[in-house]
């Protein structure tokens, strides 16, 4: 068992404690969210340009934008909460919010504690590192320092190589030990890394990891809303159809990335 499964099921072990007992009438939370008008969407705030907190301290990005037009598409507010990656499921299960919007990879391990809604995008592993680096295939990460960030998918894949690595809290973190030379190499999605160093103006060199397929990022809730779950999948295939996510992407990503 990786460390990172470790920490995920304790997670979930202590977070069971604050919904024990719920009825499976009170566990359907589509009715109470509707009453209250606001749905808590939760993100790391460090994923540029997916979410980030801009110079008005306001959080931003293509999720808070996703998110904050489902709510709007199912007749409620959006509230934008901000928490450290490595502890965000256990938040989720300790009704500190009602959503992840924060480009979760959806995979089997979180599948079995968490329902997913979508993917509302696809993306893949890369691994990073500066130009007329030595690095140039997996092979070469052998006895180099990795960064990472942690709780990512990313992290359980780099143990389980047996690579050398840093673990940090976002994607700006990474970015800097990398062009400081602190880390030999980072690993992160594509896309996120792409667009950030291009935004900064930081070279880089990249390889995919070639036994990885392409995977969905998706919307995390509790267990047991499939009430929920239908109404923000509704919302997010209705902004597929009429144009509205398109317009997004192009505008935070640049590009359609479904």
């Amino acid at each position: 068992m990786t460390v990172r499964r470790t920490i995920l099921k304790s997670a979930i072990a202590a977070a069971s404690l604050a919904v024990f007992g719920l009825t499976a009438a009170a566990a359907e939370e589509l009715d109470t969210l509707k009453e209250k008008g606001v749905i808590r969407i939760s993100m790391s705030g460090a994923y540029p340009p997916f979410n980030f907190v801009n110079d008005e301290n306001k959080v931003v990005g293509f999720d808070p934008a996703v998110g904050t037009e489902i709510a709007k598409r199912m007749g409620l507010e959006a509230e934008i909460v901000t928490t450290a990656w490595d502890g965000i499921i256990g938040g989720l299960l300790a009704n500190k919010y009602d959503a992840i919007v924060g480009s979760m990879t959806i995979t089997a391990e979180r599948d079995e504690v968490v329902d997913f809604v979508g993917p509302y995008y696809s993306d893949k592993r890369a691994i990073f590192t500066k130009p007329g680096s030595d690095i140039t295939s997996l092979a070469d990460l052998d006895g180099k320092k990795v960064g990472l960030t942690l709780g990512e998918t990313h992290e359980d894949w780099a143990r389980a190589q047996g690579y050398s690595i840093n673990t940090y809290k976002g994607l700006p973190e990474l970015l800097l030990e990398l062009e400081n030379g602190r880390v030999d190499a980072i690993v992160n999605d594509s896309i996120a890394a792409i667009l950030a160093m291009t935004a900064k103006g930081q070279e880089f060199a990249m390889f995919d990891d070639p036994d990885t397929k392409p995977f969905g990022a998706g919307i995390a809730i509790r267990e047991g809303n499939p009430e929920l779950a239908a109404a923000m999948q509704a919302a997010l295939d209705s902004m597929m159809e009429d144009g509205t996510y398109l317009a997004l992407a192009e505008k935070w990503i640049g590009a359609d990335i479904r």
